[in-house]
């Protein structure tokens, strides 16, 4: 019999089953689409190119504020600022300004809405508890989005 770590779709580093679902959410964290399911192992930015979100929000000229993950999104991603690499020479890694600071301070506070989203789809106990394959969660995370968008 196949112990959970055997399993397909399960995550040796979380120590768990995943899948990734990428959101988008309207400004004020109500949830607008949820994609289909791909294997937790897929990181975000793939995930959104395999889906085609970076291209489409491009072409209508949407901005969208997004964390680190999807760094070389395009123009139209905003990010918060990243520490710059450290210095060979030096071997000094410089910190982020006070204005960096503040801009990433406002720039949280702008995708609070986002986690928000998130966090009422991930609030379901079936999607916290799944094991099936993405196809199967994919029908599952549809139902659930359902649910919301009619209550």
């Amino acid at each position: 019999m196949a112990t959970g770590r055997d399993r397909p779709y399960y995550s040796g580093k979380h120590k768990r089953h995943g899948v990734n679902v990428q959101v988008l959410a309207d400004p004020a964290g109500r949830l607008i689409w949820a994609s289909p399911a791909l294997p937790g192992a897929r990181h975000d930015m793939g995930a959104a190119r395999e889906h085609g979100l970076i291209e489409a929000l491009t072409t209508a000229g949407i901005r969208v504020v997004a964390d680190s993950a999807y760094r070389g999104a395009g123009v139209n991603v905003d990010l918060p600022h990243r520490r710059r690499p450290r210095d060979n020479n030096t071997d000094h890694r410089p910190r982020l300004s006070t204005n960096q600071k503040a801009v990433n301070t406002a720039h949280a506070r702008l995708r609070g809405p986002g986690e928000r989203a998130n966090a009422q789809l991930k609030s379901w106990k079936a999607l916290r508890r799944i094991r099936a394959c993405p196809h199967h969660a994919t029908q599952l995370i549809n139902a659930i989005q359902t649910l919301i968008h009619a209550s």
